[in-house]
């Protein structure tokens, strides 16, 4: 796909220069992009034309985490998808956050998770939204730490209620909504 001005903004943030400039390759035949090489940087660089941020974790100075903080105080509504070699743990329960891929990434998880967040919605709709956060959360949890640990957290057990919940509603509301949530499962979200 040949890049255009109507190509989708994505801010690719990391603090090791070369993975920043490695997933902003990837992404650049189907995206407009813009690198960070840590969170000072991407806090000048995004506005309000950015749809998407890839988001390392672990930066010094300002920690991906608080990067992530300041965005939505800011009021962006673009997505972020956490881009980490961190592992995960029931931290990020209270993330706001639209996904989680654990590094290393390679170019068909990148693009098929931006993809999934900008492109392949059948609609403007924040309870699908709201689910699709849900289970990139539970997905990887369940992938990186033991069922002892997930079993004693509240936290955790009422994330999957909800899940089940608005699964449950959109099931009704949406026709293709098996496909849906098929295909977001498809990404390979831990390392």
């Amino acid at each position: 796909m040949a890049r255009n001005q109507d190509d989708p903004v994505v801010l690719v943030v990391d603090d090791e220069e070369d993975v920043a400039d490695t997933y902003a390759l990837r992404l650049h035949d189907g995206y407009q992009t813009r690198v960070a090489y840590g969170g000072e940087e991407a806090l000048e660089k995004i506005d309000d034309t950015v749809d998407a941020v890839l988001l390392d974790r672990r930066m010094p100075k300002i920690h991906g985490d608080d990067v992530l903080v300041e965005i939505r105080e800011r009021g962006h509504n673009c997505a972020v998808i956490m881009a980490t070699a961190v592992d995960p743990n029931l931290d990020i329960l209270e993330m706001d956050f639209d996904d989680y891929l654990c590094k290393p990434i390679f170019r068909d998880t990148l693009v098929g998770t931006i993809e999934q967040h900008l492109e392949d919605q059948p609609q403007e709709d924040a309870d699908l939204e709201d689910f699709l956060r849900i289970i990139s959360k539970i997905e990887v949890l369940e992938s990186e730490l033991s069922g002892g640990d997930l079993a004693e957290s509240s936290e955790y057990r009422e994330l999957r209620e909800r899940a089940k919940k608005l699964g449950a509603t959109l099931d009704d509301r949406i026709d293709d909504f098996d496909r849906v949530v098929e295909t977001y499962r498809d990404i390979n979200r831990s390392s």
